[in-house]
């Protein structure tokens, strides 16, 4: 694999000969639908995608860690001796930072109490960064799996899910749900992976859209997710589960809240409250929906769910933004698409749309052309598989 050998040119430049590093690959994501609605306990329908991250990464006989991020070209040290610290200069490091404190309570927390000993990783990918595709999540799973397999633990997927996502909100600053994390460890290609974000059952669903693809766009316009709206909106939510499990004692999150509970109280909550607790309802319903229309092959009504879905998060989440509403309008104008909405936390990122196939080349016109036209922006488009789960790529040597 070409970028294997790549990463493993750069990881003995920047660190020198040794022991053949472990390697392993984690996937990015796209969400077809259910936006908002993880960290809610609720009900989510993502792929892992083709774009992926590849780390490599060895023990050293210290317990400093060493870090290169190839595409970046920065290097970052610290110790597990110290009290690890927001870097605010590598903000990609912190997402293996928080990992990485995470899996050291845990193992001081075991019976054996070992330490975890230092590492050098080198990483790179083909994420777009900013894209709303969880390059963070990848970097994140790549790191826990890496240092997993060097240390001989034993934690099963999703729990590494919890512990990536645990390092996401405790040291990297955004209170995701666990979509991104358990997605790429537990994809399955060609399939898209139906989660309970409560109970972490999950059903692995077949994707079988025949004549039609799903086609992803880059709007150009970059997010980050910590320094957003996103925690924001999450506060929303814990407010409005507050102030209904006040009200009914049985409701732990908005996966409790039903529609006719929300409307009784509806002129007691502010207008904003009502419209972000409406949205997580109802997009909630829509992927149950969603998956009986794909298990039915009823991609038709799957469209209209998804459409349903960008005018919900633009209207009543307020995650949308101008040039995201203009890919969207876009591309409903593009006979052949049976669907178009935001994919991902918002505020930016891409869109996903259910193109027939012979409009494709018919949509990429249209809806590149006009939208560069009215931004100046020139967006990006893909076509997306679902693709596998992160995998121990090479297994690395005993030092």
């Amino acid at each position: 694999m070409k970028e294997v050998q790549s990463l493993l040119g750069v990881f003995t430049e920047v660190f020198g000969p040794g022991a053949a590093p472990v390697v392993v690959r984690a996937p990015g994501r796209v969400n077809l639908i259910g936006e908002h609605t993880d960290y809610n306990e609720g009900f989510v329908l993502p792929v892992a995608v083709d774009f992926s991250l590849f780390l490599a990464a060895r023990r050293r006989k210290d317990r400093q860690v060493k870090a290169y991020a190839v595409d970046r070209q920065e290097l970052v040290s610290f110790s597990l001796e110290d009290s690890f610290s927001y870097d605010h200069d590598h903000r990609w490091s912190n997402y293996l930072q928080g990992v990485l404190r995470v899996l050291q309570h845990a193992c001081a927390r075991a019976e054996s109490g070992e330490e975890l000993p230092g590492i050098e990783v080198a990483f790179t990918g083909k994420i777009p960064p900013g894209a709303g595709l969880a390059s963070s999540a990848a970097l994140e799973v790549a790191t826990a799996l890496a240092v997993q397999e060097l240390n001989g633990l034993s934690f099963d997927r999703p729990a590494l899910a919890r512990i990536c996502q645990q390092a996401e909100n405790e040291f990297a600053g955004v209170n995701c749900g666990i979509m991104d994390q358990f997605v790429s460890l537990l994809g399955k290609a060609g399939h898209a992976l139906f989660l309970d974000c409560r109970s972490l059952e999950y059903r692995q669903l077949p994707l079988e859209l025949g004549e039609y693809r799903l086609l992803l766009c880059q709007s150009g316009v970059r997010h980050t997710l910590a320094d957003s709206e996103y925690n924001r909106r999450r506060r929303d939510c814990e407010e409005g589960t507050a102030f209904f499990s006040r009200r009914f004692p049985e409701i732990k999150s908005l996966r409790d809240l039903t529609l006719t509970q929300l409307e009784t109280c509806r002129e007691e909550i502010n207008p904003v409250l009502y419209r972000r607790l409406l949205h997580v309802l109802s997009e909630n319903l829509r992927v149950e929906e969603s998956v009986a229309a794909l298990e039915a092959r009823d991609l038709k009504t799957f469209g209209v769910l998804l459409n349903a879905s960008h005018d919900s998060l633009r209207y009543l989440y307020e995650v949308s933004c101008a040039e995201i509403d203009l890919l969207v309008e876009l591309a409903r104008e593009v006979p052949g698409v049976l669907g178009t909405r935001l994919t991902g936390g918002g505020f930016g990122g891409c869109t996903i749309s259910l193109v027939q196939e012979d409009a494709v080349e018919d949509f990429s016109r249209r809806v590149l052309t006009n939208y560069q036209q009215q931004t100046g922006i020139t967006p990006v488009l893909y076509e997306i598989t679902a693709a596998g789960g992160a995998e121990l790529i090479q297994k690395g040597d005993e030092e």
